[in-house]
Parts: C-alpha cells; sequence; structure tokens
C-alpha cells in the first residue's frame, strides 16, 4: 500500500502540474500544424528546458508527502507561463479533444479499482497487486515520452518507435507481474518478501532505466524513426522487398519488431492474466473473481484498437481508433473497479473502512475482515511450468510479430485505410475472448458444451479439448478429425492462391513454377501456424462430425460403431 500511496500522489501532482494525462496504451493522435510548426523553434525549446529547470527546483519529494494544493497550483501556475502558451498546445493536443477527455476521466476509477483491490480481505497476491499499481508509472512514463516526442522531433509517440516501444515495455512488465504472481500464489504458498522485493526492485529498475533513456537518447543521436532495441530481429530492407509476396512498401512510421513483439506480448499477457484470474476463483473460494475477468474485457479490446491503429500505420483518417481505444480504456477501469467493489464488498468491505481513524481491534466486523484474510488459498497443482508458459508466450508473441509486420505488406487493405476492416479486427478479436469465457462459465455450470477457444496461461485446463476427446470416439472420432484436417488443407490452397494473386495480378503456376510454388507453400505454411491457434475449433468439429461418421460411413462399411469399440 505504501507503493501505491506514493505513485497515487505522483500521479496527482503530475496531473495538476500538466493539466492532462496522456493515453494508457499505444496510439496517441498526430500533432496538428499549428503545434508541429511551434515546437520545432528553438525558442520554445529553450522554453520547455527553462521550465523543466525551474520545476527540478522545487524539491518534488517533499511536495509529494505534504500534498500541499496552494504551492502545487503555484507551481502549476509558473510552469505554464514560463512555458507558454504555443508550447502548451504543443504537447496537450490529447488534452483537449474526445480521447484526451476520456483518458484523463480513466484515472480516477483505475484509483479506485487498485484501492478496492488492495482490501486486505481479498487475499490477492502481492505481486499480482504490484503489477496492477505498477501500471501508473507506465501511465506516467507516457507524459514525458508525449513531451519529448512532440518537442524534440514533431511527431507523435505512436511514430516515434524507440520511445513508443520502451513507454510500451513497462506495460508488458505490467501484465508479466500479474500473471506470475496470481499464478505463484495459486500453485505455492512459500512466498518470501525477500523474492517479492527483488521483483519488485527489477520493475522499478526498468521503469529507472526508461526514464535515463528519455534523458540521454535524443543527445545520443536517437531520431524520431529510430527503432526501438535498435531494430533487433528486423529483416534487411533489401532482403524484404525481394520477398515474392511483398507488394507495397514500409512506411517510415512502421512499427520495428522489438516494438510489435512488446505490443502481442502485452496482449497475450492480458489474456493470459483474464484466464489466470478466472481460474483465481477456486482458489479464492469467491466467484466474484469472475467478475474481474469480464471486467477486464474492454481493456483487452483497448489494447485491440491501439494494435489495429498501429497495423494501418497511425493513418489522421482513422484518428477514430484512437478516440475509440480512449473509450474503451475508460469503460474498462470502470468496470475493473466495479468487479473490484463487488469482491472487497463479498469480503466484509464497508463504509467504514473510509474511516482514517484506527479501527476497533475488538469489532465483529473487523474480526470477520480478519478472519477472511487470514484464511490461505486453495493451492492446486499447475499442469503447465512457467518456462513453458514462456516458452508459449515468446512463440505466440514473435510469431505474430512477423507475420503481422511483413506479412501485411501483401495486402492493400493496411494502405487503404479501410474503417471497416478496422471495426471488424477491434470488435472481432474481443468477441472471440468473450465467447471462450462465456463457453466456460457454460460448461462449468453443467450447460452447454459448445466449442472452446485455447486456454491461455493454465496450460490444459479441465475445459480444454483435446485429442484425447476425440480418441473416445474411436474409429469415427479418428475419420472425423482426418475429414477436418483434409477440409483445412483443401481450403488452404485455393486461399494461399488467391492471396498470391492480390499480390502480384497473376495465378501460382506450382508446376513449372518454382517461386510461385514456394510462394503458396509459404502462404498455407504460415496460415497452418496461424491455425494452431484454433486447435480446439478443429477437435471441436472433428467431435461434432463423429456421430455422423459414425452412422454414415463405419457401420455402413461394416465397421464397429464408436459405441462398440468403446464397450
Amino acid at each position: 500500500m505504501t507503493t501505491f500511496r506514493a505513485t497515487t500522489r505522483a500521479a496527482i501532482y503530475v496531473l495538476f502540474t500538466l493539466g492532462q494525462t496522456y493515453p494508457r496504451c499505444q496510439a496517441f493522435s498526430p500533432a496538428s500544424p499549428l503545434a508541429t510548426a511551434s515546437i520545432r523553434s528553438n525558442a520554445n525549446r529553450l522554453a520547455i528546458q527553462s521550465a523543466s529547470n525551474m520545476m527540478q527546483r522545487t524539491h518534488l519529494t517533499s511536495r509529494l508527502n505534504m500534498m500541499d494544493p496552494c504551492q502545487i497550483l503555484t507551481d502549476a501556475s509558473n510552469f505554464f507561463s514560463s512555458v507558454g502558451t504555443d508550447n502548451i498546445l504543443s504537447f496537450s493536443d490529447q488534452g483537449q479533444n474526445l480521447a484526451g477527455i476520456f483518458f484523463q476521466a480513466s484515472l480516477l476509477p483505475y484509483l479506485a479499482f487498485l484501492y478496492f483491490l488492495s482490501f486486505r480481505g481479498n487475499r490477492i497476491p502481492e505481486i499480482g497487486n504490484f503489477g496492477f499499481q505498477f501500471l501508473l508509472l507506465f501511465v506516467l512514463s507516457t507524459i514525458p515520452s508525449g513531451i519529448i516526442t512532440k518537442g524534440t522531433y514533431g511527431v507523435s509517440l505512436a511514430d516515434c518507435d524507440w520511445l513508443h516501444g520502451g513507454a510500451e515495455a513497462l506495460l508488458t512488465i505490467t501484465n508479466i507481474l500479474i500473471v506470475f504472481g496470481f499464478r505463484r500464489a495459486m500453485s505455492a504458498s512459500n512466498e518470501t518478501n525477500i523474492e517479492n522485493w527483488k521483483l519488485k526492485v527489477a520493475a522499478i529498475c526498468s521503469a529507472v532505466a526508461f526514464a535515463g533513456a528519455l534523458a540521454v537518447g535524443p543527445g545520443l543521436g536517437f531520431g524520431a524513426h529510430s527503432a526501438f532495441l535498435l531494430g533487433l530481429g528486423n529483416l534487411p530492407s533489401g532482403f524484404v522487398e525481394s520477398l515474392p509476396w511483398v507488394a507495397h512498401s514500409e512506411p517510415v512510421n512502421a512499427l520495428s519488431i522489438p516494438t510489435w513483439a512488446i505490443h502481442f506480448s502485452s496482449v497475450f499477457e492480458w489474456i493470459f492474466a483474464m484466464n489466470i484470474i478466472w481460474n483465481f476463483s477456486e482458489n479464492s473460494g469467491n466467484e466474484k473473481w469472475k467478475g474481474l475477468t469480464w471486467g477486464m474485457l474492454p481493456l483487452h479490446a483497448s489494447g485491440i484498437a491501439a494494435c489495429t491503429y498501429h497495423f494501418f500505420y497511425n493513418p489522421s483518417s482513422l484518428q477514430f481508433l484512437v478516440s475509440t481505444q480512449a473509450g474503451l480504456t475508460l469503460l474498462g477501469n470502470i468496470t475493473c473497479a466495479i468487479a473490484a467493489y463487488r469482491i472487497a464488498v463479498s469480503n466484509g468491505w464497508t463504509l467504514s473502512e473510509l474511516n482514517p481513524l484506527p479501527a476497533s481491534k475488538t469489532s465483529p466486523k473487523g474480526i470477520i475482515v480478519e478472519n477472511n484474510a487470514a484464511m490461505p488459498l486453495q493451492l492446486t497443482e499447475q499442469t503447465e511450468s512457467d518456462a513453458a508458459l514462456a516458452a508459449k508466450l515468446a512463440a505466440l508473441t514473435f510469431g505474430a510479430a512477423y507475420i503481422v509486420k511483413y506479412g501485411e505488406l501483401c495486402l492493400d487493405v493496411p494502405f487503404e485505410q479501410n474503417a471497416f476492416a478496422a471495426v471488424a479486427i477491434v470488435a472481432g478479436i474481443p468477441a472471440i475472448t468473450a465467447f471462450n469465457f462465456y463457453n466456460k462459465s457454460q460448461l462449468e455450470r453443467g450447460e452447454g458444451g459448445g466449442i472452446s477457444f485455447p486456454s491461455f496461461g493454465q496450460g490444459g485446463g479441465k475445459n480444454t479439448l483435446s485429442m484425447a476427446d476425440v480418441k473416445k470416439y474411436g474409429v469415427s472420432g479418428t475419420v472425423a478429425y482426418v475429414l477436418t484436417e483434409l477440409a483445412f488443407w483443401a481450403v488452404a490452397f485455393p486461399v494461399a492462391s488467391n492471396a498470391l494473386y492480390q499480390s502480384t495480378g497473376h495465378w501460382p503456376d506450382v508446376i513449372s513454377d518454382a517461386t510461385d510454388r514456394a510462394t503458396v507453400l509459404g502462404f498455407i505454411f504460415a496460415g497452418a501456424n496461424v491455425a494452431r491457434l484454433l486447435v480446439p475449433v478443429r477437435l471441436g468439429a472433428a467431435l461434432a462430425l463423429a456421430p455422423w461418421v459414425d452412422e454414415n460411413i463405419i457401420n455402413r462399411c461394416g465397421g464397429n460403431s464408436s459405441k462398440e469399440e468403446n464397450a
């Protein structure tokens, strides 16, 4: 709680001083022509430097501890006077538009979420709780990042790859802390304060390292479009242009592989966290935790909106994606706050907790809360090791990064700035995630039994389909699975051929042209790897097809039915 209070005081101080917040996610709107013109002048840069020097002399630490409102307003007035109106416009373009309003409004419900989530009766894992609190440092980091990108480079943060990826890395650390904290608490009770402090120090050091990069990066020659981590993993441009499916050249503001990897890592980790928190309801014996998973869904959609904006190379014509992202962030923070409130109330929270005076040690309500807090969690054995989960995350992260970065170059859609396609992506992916958890809830209640999508974060969950379920149908199940796989490959070839036609203008000649043959096989291979994510869907299709196979193929051919074979 000490870390939370200190970080909260810092957040409030910065918001009062700068008069705005920047997005919790990845996208920022482009600067207006007036702002771009003003920020490039040397006079404005000197004014910003002067304001920075003035603020450094105000002894921030003591003010955070005292939180004197009069002093805060005085500092804010001096800051704005020294910077000047033109410079304020240069980095406040998010402050007055719809996205900026949404992002600013989202801070208060998130602070409420942290307050209710930290209630002692909830028994939330320490590192998991710290992960949610660490998100505030990510939010704060976007403020100086945005100022530097506008004041030094004249671009938005989304178009400045090295600052964009560095800031986003803090969000990735947030999600890793959440996933690791809950997983460890669910499977082992031997947490030590030393281990927890090591993780906290490592996370804070990463934030300090990014702050150092902000201070020295421009002086070291990093430009507006310098790649994050020096573009580690990027394919040479000449090699990319020689790829047979490439029909377009990347714009200068295209995300690097490290930045794409950071984005996809954050998305997958958030899905992991949603699933783990869902399962945490069993460990805590409190079904209200499942409500937090649903509350996290709009934030998942917010991250997808940001990735979609980057997929289209951050065009001004799709600026509505930034407003959508901001609105989903506000909605998600509100739903998470409501979910955390329901959890806290179910564990004994009352309005009396707001009383700053010490509570009575003999209060019946206080005794109930303390008893709830002291109850140990019900431990479960993890069927997937941390190393296996990390390997799965790495495969998904880098696979998605390479497929999106270089695969979209064969498509016209990212360069046409198609709003309908953007809306379909933003709505479709979260809808699949939502269906996954809806299906899980139905199966747990003994209702339904539809298709279950991949269960991220736990591995081998009891509701995840496997080949063993198909084998229960005997020969019928095996034949049904073979038919579904043949159907996939039968569809894969026409789709790959059409993709080649759309990118090159001619149909593939797989018999005499080795290049076309290799290209088509490459498309099919890429599609097969993406289809691995939908293995439960294919297994579900095989299970649905098995009764028909048993009745119309196996029995008519004189074979034993699946029921007889199993008997």
